[in-house]
């Protein structure tokens, strides 16, 4: 007898079997349909769901962390609790000395008042970065260029634009080139800029103008006195490694206790990452559970209609049992009939769900940011294909081996 496996009129009498009452089959059929494309919709939905939510922190650095000034909150060599104080030059000159894992850092100044260009004028938010605030936040440039070193080292009075506020001042106008006011300032434009994303630290470039922070020290007499300051971490360290050091430098430059917790603000993005990954992970989970359940309920279909099948055909198995056909032939023809029906409906539901993840990864899709990844790797999907192709065969075996135990005579006797 031929293996059921390359026996091409098996696989015809296994169509016409299942063939045989449509309605069964294709209720058992969609059931696993079903249940692969709710696993695969929410495995690569999962994965869209975590790349749109980290488009909102698109251009910033994992690994940044800032310092703020604080008021204290505990009474230190003669000050009460509640003072108020800066952190300046020195400061940052210091910590920078002694912190060995700082990668990038840049002081930060803001400030607001009236910008204007000819007879347009708005109010802005007025910035003084160092050039290395574009590393840690970077900014889509449109036109013209970043702040670079040589800005800075020679404090040159020169103007990045937001491109929102180049909108409002300069209309259809190319700004670059051009002498802008803030706050009775004048200052080249050397660049148009915008934000990558929603997030944003003390605000969104798009309505902001950004000098360099040694200009902005100069032309607005801010002394030594600083707003605040970012900084990332080295390969192998995290921003939390890094505030002991700031720490230490800042309660031996200020009248702070090294107890006073809330005398400085730290902000650790990669906290909020971290958060951002484990909440993913367990919604994958949940995806990964919800998936599978809908595709056992349908496997567990499959066997409930390979039962039904084989005590339809008990006398045609204790026939072909008579005429000497062996055990394996007609386990392995049940299996065959189990697995068709799981690898026809698997793969159906496989291809709709990627599918339907394209479309929605077509539709949110950024022409800035890209694709939030709606997607289904190849290697998921074989590993998808691999899963059902198990469970369609463990959902067949007891069926088989029910049909390999039917006894000839008995099986001529069953009615």
């Amino acid at each position: 007898m031929k293996n059921p496996i390359f026996d091409l009129e098996n696989w015809r009498e296994i169509g016409a079997t299942l063939a045989r009452n449509k309605t069964r089959t294709f209720l058992t059929a969609f059931g696993i349909f079903w249940g692969t494309a709710m696993l695969a919709m929410l495995w690569g939905g999962a994965h869209g769901a975590e790349g749109m939510l980290r488009r909102n922190f698109a251009g910033f650095a994992t690994n940044f962390g800032a310092v703020f000034p604080n008021t204290t909150s505990v009474a230190y060599k003669g000050f009460n609790k509640g003072m108020s104080w800066s952190m300046t030059q020195q400061d940052i000159d210091a910590i920078r000395k002694v912190t060995p894992s700082i990668e990038h850092s840049t002081i930060m100044y803001n400030n607001y008042g009236n910008v204007a260009y000819g007879t347009n004028s708005t109010t802005a938010r007025i910035s003084g970065y160092e050039p290395a605030f574009s590393k840690i936040n970077t900014a889509v440039v449109y036109s013209g260029r970043l702040l670079n070193d040589a800005d800075e080292a020679q404090g040159s009075k020169v103007a990045l634009l937001g491109k929102d506020l180049a909108a409002k001042l300069f209309g259809v106008e190319d700004p670059l080139g051009k002498m802008i006011s803030a706050k009775g300032i004048y200052f080249r434009v050397i660049g148009v800029i915008g934000q990558m994303s929603d997030a944003s630290i003390s605000g969104r470039y798009d309505e902001a103008v950004v000098i360099p922070a040694s200009t902005f020290r100069r032309v607005y007499n801010t002394g030594n006195n600083i707003d605040f300051f970012m900084y990332t971490a080295s390969p192998g360290h995290k921003p939390k490694d890094i505030e002991p050091y700031i720490r230490r430098v800042i309660c031996a430059n200020h009248p702070i206790s090294p107890d006073d917790d809330k005398a400085l603000w730290f902000m650790d993005i990669t906290e909020m990452f971290e958060m951002v990954d484990n909440m993913f992970l367990g919604f994958s989970l949940l995806a990964l559970f919800v998936g599978t359940g809908s595709l056992v309920a349908g496997l567990i279909g499959i066997g409930n209609i390979m039962w039904i099948i084989v005590k339809e055909r008990t006398q045609e198995i204790g026939i072909r049992r008579a005429i000497g056909a062996k055990p394996r032939d007609i386990t392995t023809q049940i299996l065959c009939e189990s697995v068709a029906l799981t690898i026809v409906a698997g793969i159906a539901g496989v291809c709709f769900a990627t599918i339907v993840l394209a479309i929605v990864d077509h539709a949110t899709t950024d022409p800035l940011l890209g694709s939030p990844g709606f997607v289904l790797t190849f290697s998921q999907a074989v590993g998808i294909a691999i899963t059902f192709i198990i469970l369609g065969t463990a959902a067949g075996t007891l069926p088989a081996i029910k049909a390999m135990r039917i006894k000839p005579i008995e099986a001529m006797r069953d009615k």
